[in-house]
């Protein structure tokens, strides 16, 4: 034994919806029940950088995180919250340091003082290219936004951390243990570089600004590998600021970690057994003294199928308190030290990353290997191995492929089981934008947006012309737009690839029908996956699209964010025989009906549409009743099942139009 009981981690629950005043509840409701720390989710209009009442961010508002569109909603998030006291982790990337001077002008108007607010801003934008796709900006000027939020609160707010450099998405888009070591590195490489090349931090104060940059890691259902794998995030780190940056103190060398343990192998199937998943998961990221977390949130039991309840929370908080207050766990030392075991799967491991690693490194880095689409494509091909092995009952999961057979949950039935957010709730967010627009002082806003697209014009940090538009009234679609105006938008690599695999197994029969249907049909099937709105969670459409292609159809995928109209269009210039729609956010009822409605004015109804997502049942009975062909949901994962009721209902529809 140590002789003295380690402080336990930060305790927190990534939660935000509907609106800022009911997401303060929210939180103050925590904050009661034991959390220590704040965890903010964005709806994704904020994190585009998109007012709630702007096309794109219609049936998004609230869905997946709070609309914050002004300071006045900013004040009604924090109300009541002592800032200086908390410590607050902000999921936001392209529009951080927006989010972050309004934070800042909120703390400002309570009187705190920025030397001594805690938190972290995730501001991690390579990995939004990769697997996210809340990213705006062209790669350059979205690093030079990192930057100078880095060297900002490097100066204003030395005890924050700038930057949450992220690998949790990269395993949610299918990474190995070893890519997401290889790649998170890769990518807190690139930010290094560019803040060490830019100067915007001075070369004495280079060695700090190290040592506040954090990592957010995925911890999944394998937890000794889990386990060795922050061990090896521990070591690898440790050297590369050694090597690289020239880091002496050991201390400015530590690798610092929040962790969300994995939402991708949440299961729709018997969701029960997700708490002993999300259990085991924690273990693998506090177990191990060397390499534990400072900060752990974790996902509700039931987030597979739908937004969870305050009650689900707070079973996530109890776990984590359980074993941090009820165990020994914190009265010793590192239990895995002297581990012959742990030590080869480490060092194996840090072996086959670094290898990893050097290619990246090799490719100019790791914004060159988004760019050139290497870092994509490699994580497109790994998560289709994962759900191949699934498919094929080499990798058991629970209920899903294996022990299917259950009684029925009584936690998961009934009205209410899981929290939906309420059409109204986009509607009152908008007449308060409004009324927030009209008692400004508009000259002011104008005069605040001009002096910002100077700063960005001119190559300086942006932070100060921030806050200033944040004081000013400013909206976040504005400085949004404004920053468009100077720096551009940006389109990401799909990962998705044109040449069809010959290996793909179990695929026989379906390439098959493909070829009857074809023939059928007088050319080749046409399948087009659209991604309407603004969800750029894509892994489920870039599957998708993937086994189609292998199936043999011609496939026809654009990427994330089209609006509903370009989905149409494209359905009629590429005259295609079946319309797929991904939609993750939950805004699919609305967004689906405007494809639906516009394909109906357009004389394209001979078209059928299935749709796949997060999808509680009796939203699936309202697509099919607005014509839908079929609705799939995460228990849907036979991807050669999905493929041949596709071409089962493409040749359907042309059979209805001839008929």
């Amino acid at each position: 034994m140590t002789g003295e009981r380690d402080r336990p981690w930060i305790f927190r629950t990534y939660a935000g919806h509907s609106t800022a005043a009911e997401s303060n509840r929210l939180y103050r409701s925590n904050l009661a029940k034991g959390q220590t720390g704040l965890s903010i989710a964005f709806d994704l209009p904020t994190q585009t950088g998109y007012d709630s009442d702007h096309p794109l961010a219609r049936g998004e508002v609230g869905k997946v995180g709070v609309p914050v569109c002004h300071l006045g909603d900013m004040r009604t998030l924090l109300d009541g919250i002592p800032l200086e006291r908390m410590n607050t982790s902000m999921t936001i990337n392209a529009t951080a340091a927006w989010l972050l001077a309004l934070y800042v002008a909120a703390a400002d108007e309570q009187g705190a003082d920025r030397a001594k607010l805690t938190g972290t801003t995730q501001n991690d934008i390579i990995k939004e290219y990769l697997s996210r796709g809340t990213y705006v900006f062209p790669p350059a000027p979205s690093m030079r936004l990192t930057t100078d939020v880095i060297a900002w609160t490097c100066r204003e707010m030395p005890k924050w951390n700038p930057i949450n450099v992220c690998s949790y998405h990269l395993q949610e888009a299918g990474a190995t243990p070893v890519q997401e070591l290889a790649f998170a590195l890769a990518n807190a490489i690139a930010i290094l570089d560019e803040v060490k090349a830019s100067g915007a931090v001075p070369e004495a104060e280079f060695p700090a600004a190290v040592a506040r940059i954090s990592f957010f890691v995925n911890a999944g259902i394998r937890f000794v590998t889990e386990i060795c794998k922050m061990r090896a995030f521990t070591e690898l780190w440790d050297e590369i600021t050694a090597e690289r940056y020239g880091i002496e103190d050991p201390r400015l060398r530590r690798f610092r970690y929040g962790v969300q343990v994995n939402s991708l192998g949440l299961t729709e199937q018997q969701p029960e057994n997700n708490v002993a998943r999300i259990l085991l998961e924690m273990l693998a990221v506090t177990l191990s003294k060397d390499a534990r977390a400072r900060a752990v949130q974790l996902p509700a039991w039931n987030e597979a199928l739908g937004l969870p309840r305050p009650w689900d929370q707070q079973w996530s908080l109890r776990m984590q308190q359980i074993l941090a207050y009820e165990t020994d766990l914190l009265e010793y030392g590192d239990i895995f030290a002297g581990s012959t075991v742990i030590g080869a799967k480490v060092a194996e491991l840090k072996a086959a990353a670094r290898k990893e690693l050097d290619t990246v490194l090799a490719m100019g880095g790791a914004v060159a290997a988004v760019e050139s689409g290497y870092m994509k494509r490699a994580l497109v091909d790994s998560n289709t191995a994962r759900l191949d092995a699934i498919e094929r009952g080499e990798q058991i999961v629970v209920g899903v492929n294996a022990f299917t057979e259950t009684e029925p949950s009584p936690l998961s039935t009934g009205t209410g089981a899981v929290l939906s957010v309420p059409e109204w709730v986009e509607r009152d967010q908008i007449e308060r934008l409004t009324a927030w627009r009209a008692a400004r002082d508009a000259a002011a806003a104008a005069a605040a947006l001009a002096e910002l697209k100077r700063a960005a014009a001119e190559g300086r940090n942006v932070m100060d012309a921030s806050i200033a538009c944040a004081r000013a009234g400013v909206t976040t679609g504005e400085w949004g737009a404004a920053l468009r105006e100077v720096f551009g938008e940006y389109r990401a690599p799909t990962g998705v690839g044109r040449a069809a695999r010959n290996d793909g197994e179990g695929l026989d029969e379906v390439r098959a029908a493909v070829e009857r249907a074809s023939r059928r049909l007088g050319r080749r099937l046409k399948f087009l996956v659209g991604k309407p709105g603004l969800d750029g969670h894509s892994n489920g459409a870039e599957q998708i699209a993937v086994r189609a292609r292998d199936a043999g159809m011609e496939v026809v995928y654009e990427g994330i964010r089209l609006t509903p109209a370009e989905i149409v269009a494209a359905a009629e210039e590429e005259s295609v025989h079946v319309v797929g729609l991904s939609i993750l956010s939950g805004s699919h009822v609305p967004l689906v009906g405007e494809v639906m409605e516009r394909m109906r004015k357009a004389g394209l109804e001979r078209i059928p549409v299935v749709v796949g997502g997060i999808i509680p049942p009796e939203d699936a009975e309202t697509l099919k009743a607005a014509g839908v062909a079929a609705v799939y949901t995460p228990k849907d994962f036979r991807l050669n099942d999905i493929m041949a009721d596709v071409v089962r209902i493409a040749v359907a529809g042309v059979e209805r139009e001839v008929a």
